[in-house]
């Protein structure tokens, strides 16, 4: 899909997985939130396009006076944190319900590549102040210890074929798009957490891939691997350490 493609309709993975990603999602690291605040020319308002379930809407608001945080699946938005200083909307990312150069910085996480992008870049440079910042970023294939790697990639293999098209662009990191604006030098960040087997599985049951391998084939995937992951992770109680490389893309409008 190219950034001038047009969009038919509103692709929705998530909705019927919502309550199992939004607690099965990694938290994002906070010096990601800082830099972000840093590079911002003020700290007013910031719009928060395909904010999902809210994994990064508490964290832009402890950093920002407002944030207009939208996500065109209601499900998704039904599932997030009721915060005082957030407007959650339910809208696609492509038209905003924010006035003309209102905003001090779109942000954007693990969403752009399900954006009609070439719509979504013309409406921050309509909603972003001038000097203001577009920063969006991903994470790619969980990474887990060396002793669980091989249980870990029998899972990801079986559900590799349901993965839907746009996943590519996450592992490509996003290198193909056509961003608008002057770049801005981004920092090298990933994110980390300790788990249990428990909160591992949880976080595959939350695959959109995961789901639409059920639908076709009739087989639970995590269930399919539990078994295995379990042997080769020891105590359940245990935590281990899981971590997801991190790409950031930033960019400021002109002044």
């Amino acid at each position: 899909m190219s950034d001038a493609a047009p969009r038919a309709a509103f692709k929705d993975h998530f909705s019927a997985v919502a309550g199992d990603y939004a607690a099965a999602r990694p938290e994002y690291p906070q010096a990601l939130f800082d830099w972000i605040a840093a590079v911002a020319p003020a700290a007013g308002l910031c719009w928060e396009a395909g904010c999902g379930s809210g994994q990064a809407t508490r964290d832009l608001a402890a950093r920002f006076a407002h944030v207009h945080a939208s996500d065109p699946s209601a499900a998704q938005i039904a599932r997030a944190p009721a915060l005082g200083n957030v407007t959650f909307a339910v809208e696609p990312a492509e038209r905003c319900g924010l006035p003309d150069a209102s905003a001090d910085a779109v942000c954007v996480a693990q969403a752009l590549h399900w954006f009609e992008r070439a719509a979504f870049f013309a409406e921050c440079a309509r909603v972003l102040k001038p000097g203001g910042v577009l920063v969006a970023w991903g994470y790619q294939d969980i990474v887990v210890e060396d002793d669980v790697a091989v249980a870990n990639a029998a899972l990801q293999m079986r559900i590799r074929d349901d993965w839907p098209p746009e996943r590519a662009f996450i592992d490509q990191g996003y290198a193909s798009f056509a961003f608008p604006f002057a770049r801005i030098e981004a920092p090298a960040l990933e994110l980390r957490a300790q788990w249990p087997l428990s909160r591992l599985l949880g976080y595959y049951a939350s695959y959109s891939a995961t789901r639409r391998h059920r639908e076709r084939t009739g087989e639970d995937a995590v269930a399919l691997h539990a078994a295995a992951l379990a042997v080769a992770w020891g105590d359940p109680e245990r935590t281990r350490t899981v971590r997801w490389p991190l790409f950031v893309h930033a960019f400021a409008k002109p002044a």
